[in-house]
């Protein structure tokens, strides 16, 4: 199928872009923001989104690349997940994010998706939502009221829904930086190239041979990202060793809601984000050769 007839928008402020928001919204006209397009463009090819409205994000200058904060980064949401997956300064300081990207499908959506747009369209299957809530990321959004920042526990709020509100534009997303920390995202697929059926996003940090603190995100466990804050309890204070990991690694699935589709029943799920928080925790304290 091919989209039904739209207008078209190409702004190249923010302030334009929500002064489009703005007046699609007072006609009563459906509006969708177009970022990378590897997304929405599907959706509505198969008509499940019918917008009148498409405004282009692409040409606004200042929504994408990285910018050091001293403690922390600040991403633009129009950054390509190619850029995630390879930069310099997000290697050196938040490579859980380079991680993820990397495993996002393949190298073409990779150049063309966008970091702020997986984050908003938060599709429970996406790599890139379950990191940025284990690093406690912060999503800075821009509205007809100004600026705004949601911290990442009040932004995925159900099944493709974000406290991104209508007429709103996600800007950047804040990360602190995790120097030290050791990091790693375990992605469990059948096939290449396909989203996650269950993936673990690991921040591990280790003092004198024991874990000190762990955080860990858990993808396609429910119909958000989740924190797997059973296990981030039990790897603290946790020997650096793969009994001691497993054993803690074995509630990952507490407190989880996973759905049941053609790729697993729930069941199934819960039993592989054991497996994978395990896989994941023993790369990021550099145990790999210990997989299982």
């Amino acid at each position: 199928m091919i989209p039904s007839a739209f207008d078209y928008a190409a702004p190249t402020t923010v302030e334009e872009a929500l002064a489009l928001l703005a007046g699609a919204d007072a006609s009563g006209d459906d509006v969708k923001l177009l970022a990378g397009g590897q997304s929405l463009i599907p959706v509505m090819k198969l008509r499940l989104a019918d917008p009148s409205l498409v405004v282009d994000l692409g040409r606004i200058p200042g929504l994408s690349g990285i910018t050091d904060n001293g403690s922390s980064l600040t991403i633009g949401a129009m950054t390509p997940h190619h850029v995630m997956a390879t930069d310099p300064l997000i290697a050196a300081h938040v490579p859980l994010l380079s991680q993820a990207a990397a495993t996002v499908a393949d190298p073409q959506v990779r150049h063309r998706g966008t970091f702020g747009g997986a984050l908003v369209h938060a599709d429970p299957a996406g790599d890139m939502p379950a990191p940025a809530l284990a690093m406690d990321a912060v999503f800075n959004i821009t509205g007809p009221a100004g600026p705004r920042s949601v911290e990442a526990a009040g932004f995925f709020q159900g099944y493709f829904t974000t406290a991104v509100e209508e007429g709103e534009i996600l800007t950047s997303i804040t990360v602190p930086k995790f120097d030290g920390w050791g990091s790693h995202y375990e992605k469990f697929t059948r096939v290449a190239q396909q989203w996650s059926i269950v993936a673990v996003a690991a921040l591990v940090r280790v003092e004198g041979g024991v874990i000190a603190e762990a955080r860990l995100g858990l993808t396609n466990m429910a119909s958000t990202p989740l924190r797997a804050s059973a296990t981030e309890a039990a790897l603290a204070g946790c020997a650096v060793d793969a009994e001691a990991i497993a054993a803690a690694c074995a509630h990952a699935a507490e407190g989880t809601d996973p759905a049941s589709d053609l790729n697993g029943d729930a069941a199934y799920r819960r039993h592989l984000a054991t497996v994978v928080a395990r896989r994941a925790v023993l790369a990021a304290v550099g145990l790999q050769g210990t997989r299982g």
